[in-house]
């Protein structure tokens, strides 16, 4: 049976349970707060702040004493960035965040390029800063040191300023080595973040002494008052309860600001960090994107040629039948064209329902119920969508849902899964939640991966919290408008 109650903001939320409809009042905000302490979220930013603070404290062990010169600078490069692909995997296994890889080492391709002429150097200097490399002037003679521009690529610029070939002198590969290791921006924002986590991990350990573990012996005071521990009387003891409750109510609200902040910093300092790397992961992404939708349009010629078409030649050949056949032999003809037709044209609408899924003419809220009607697994629905996003927008948002949904039936084992959709301005989200087993990852080729490069695509993200145990929670968060 399907009803519809309007709340007071004019929006009505719609809640499909064991795939029949309902109307349902959202969760209070009171009640929200009481949960909060023992959701999976609390628990799980909970892990991260006292795994995390470990690893902070042996990234500085290593660091601090790696920072007495250039050699040991260029020397440790390479351990700085696995310390932070490490705070990576580590917020993406406990946070489900899956922050982006920084790019790989550059090399910085030293050249040396000298001229008397000064006129022609400060032009060289500024082609190459135009071209996208750096220069440092010598002070004691005219002539520029170049920074990451291939070699060709610098004589070609020194060439057109009229300085000589002779002119440009390469440094040699250990210079190189060197450099690159010295001047590496990822190596240089890792070590920048772990000293800035070094306090941040430290208030988390203070909050989760004194709002976790303060709540809780403040909430059960009359207890060890009881056991002879407490330092007032029994009578007493009682009037500290209230004060273990606040502590344990605000514990999960300070511990995810914490969090956010942490997070914040990592896709600052150990993501790729410039807009200019920003830009070549989204290029990557959208590049594997396009891949796919090649993949996908080839599928669809093959489906064709394969199946569409083959079905077609063969009702032609029937229908063109030989002119001295018998009636029972007509009437066979006809009858196999037609089931041929039929077939089709249902292999038509299902390439026509891949490419773009009918139910979304009336909008996502019907294209999601009618998805939830489907699954496999009873679903609850919630849906608050009270402006549409952009068609693109509309059409990932269901492939994600589906595909989640999807997961849900092969993967998780679950009894009963929520699908809940809200749009805010600027900012489309989609949550699946399951009773399942828990223990599902992003892995490289792996549905949850190929759906977060596509998330990508349009500057989205999604955040995957699944323990051992369950339950799995998945979020996509898209843009309104791509």
């Amino acid at each position: 049976m399907s009803t519809k109650t309007p709340q007071a903001d004019g929006h009505s939320t719609v809640i499909t349970y064991d795939n029949h409809l309902m109307t349902e009042p959202a969760a209070s905000p009171p009640r929200h707060m009481i949960q909060a302490p023992f959701t999976k979220r609390a628990w799980s930013e909970l892990g991260h702040a006292l795994v995390s603070f470990p690893l902070t404290v042996a990234a500085l062990v290593f660091i601090v004493p790696m920072l007495e010169n250039g050699a040991f600078w260029a020397a440790s490069t390479a351990g700085v960035r696995k310390l932070g692909a490490a705070a990576r995997a580590l917020a993406r296994a406990r946070l489900g965040e899956d922050i982006p890889d920084p790019p790989p080492l550059r090399q910085v391709h030293l050249v040396k390029v000298a001229s008397p002429d000064a006129a022609a150097i400060v032009g060289f200097a500024q082609a190459v800063a135009a071209a996208g490399g750096k220069t440092r002037s010598w002070e004691s003679s005219p002539g520029v040191t170049t920074r990451w521009l291939p070699l060709p690529r610098v004589a070609e610029l020194a060439a057109e300023a009229g300085i000589p070939a002779t002119c440009v002198r390469p440094r040699n590969e250990l210079a190189n080595w060197f450099g690159s290791r010295i001047l590496d921006p990822v190596a240089w924002r890792a070590r920048g973040y772990f000293a800035l986590k070094l306090p941040l991990g430290a208030i988390s350990l203070a909050v989760i002494a004194s709002c976790w573990l303060g709540g809780v012996f403040l909430l059960t005071f009359p207890a060890w008052r009881t056991l002879g521990l407490g330092f007032t009387s029994l009578a007493g003891s009682f009037t500290f309860i209230p004060l273990g409750v606040v502590l344990l109510l605000a514990a999960p609200w300070v511990t995810h600001g914490l969090t956010e902040a942490d997070l914040w910093l990592m896709r600052g300092l150990l993501g790729p960090g410039s807009s200019a790397a920003r830009i070549r992961v989204l290029e990557q992404s959208r590049a594997r994107v396009v891949d796919d939708s090649a993949a996908r349009l080839r599928g669809i010629e093959r489906d064709l040629h394969d199946g569409t078409q083959a079905q077609l030649v063969a009702l032609a050949m029937k229908l063109q039948g030989d002119g001295g056949a018998d009636l029972a032999r007509v009437t066979q003809l006809v009858e196999d064209a037609h089931r041929g037709a039929l077939e089709a044209i249902a292999d038509l609408r299902t390439l026509a329902r891949g490419i773009h899924p009918p139910v979304l003419d009336n909008g996502l809220a019907d294209a999601l119920t009618t998805l939830a009607n489907r699954s496999a697994v009873p679903v609850e629905l919630v849906t608050d969508i009270p402006e549409r996003p952009s068609a693109a927008i509309e059409t990932i948002a269901y492939f994600s849902a589906a595909e989640l949904l999807a997961n849900v039936a092969k993967h998780s084992g679950a009894r009963h899964a929520t699908l809940e959709a809200v749009h805010v301005p600027g900012l489309l989200r989609i949550r699946v939640t399951d009773d399942g087993v828990g223990g599902a990852r992003p892995v490289p080729n792996g549905g949850l991966r190929g759906l977060a490069e596509r998330v990508r695509t349009v500057d989205g993200r999604i955040e995957v919290v699944s323990p051992q145990g369950g339950p799995t929670t998945v979020t996509v968060e898209l843009p309104s408008h791509a």
